[in-house]
């Protein structure tokens, strides 16, 4: 164990741990306003299609209890116009109590080490300016460079 944290693949049954590391982040009030036993089911189903084949990735961090204190998910691109894929971390999250600590460092340096393994040409993530992560500058002291030449759009369905 590095820092206090066991790094390891995430299972299906890490679903209801994530789940409650989504709850205590206090962003998604979609997650946050659903009965605990649906946020979980619905974790689980999207867990599993990120474990069902090669594309995705996604770890979690254990404290010295074995408790999931964070999770990170990564999904592995292949780009026409790269000489290797791309590894979007599209998930680092980290209960509110265990930040600070090295879990979000640790996560990242196991994906860096699978997207070396993969023949990755570059990993790429968006980090919200107004959460805490971006603010104390997490990702730029771990050698994170923000693209000042790009602009992030997202569409967004409506779903009832």
């Amino acid at each position: 164990m590095n820092g206090g944290f066991t790094i390891r693949r995430a299972t299906l049954e890490d679903a209801g741990a994530i789940a409650e590391v989504l709850r205590s982040v206090e962003y998604f009030t979609n997650l946050s306003e659903l009965p605990f036993g649906e946020c979980c089911q619905r974790v689980a189903q999207h867990l599993q299609d990120c474990l069902s084949d090669d594309s995705h990735s996604v770890y979690v961090a254990l404290d010295e209890h074995q408790r999931v204190v964070g999770y990170i998910s990564v999904h592995w691109l292949p780009y026409l116009f790269l000489p290797g894929p791309e590894g979007y971390i599209s998930e680092l999250f980290v209960h509110a109590w265990a930040r600070g600590q090295g879990a979000g460092s640790q996560l990242l340096t196991e994906v860096k080490r699978e997207a070396e393994a993969r023949g990755c040409h570059r990993l790429s993530l968006i980090n919200i300016r107004k959460r805490e992560s971006y603010r104390r500058g997490f990702y730029r002291k771990d050698g994170w460079i923000e693209r000042e030449d790009a602009a992030n759009f997202v569409y967004t369905f409506e779903r009832d």
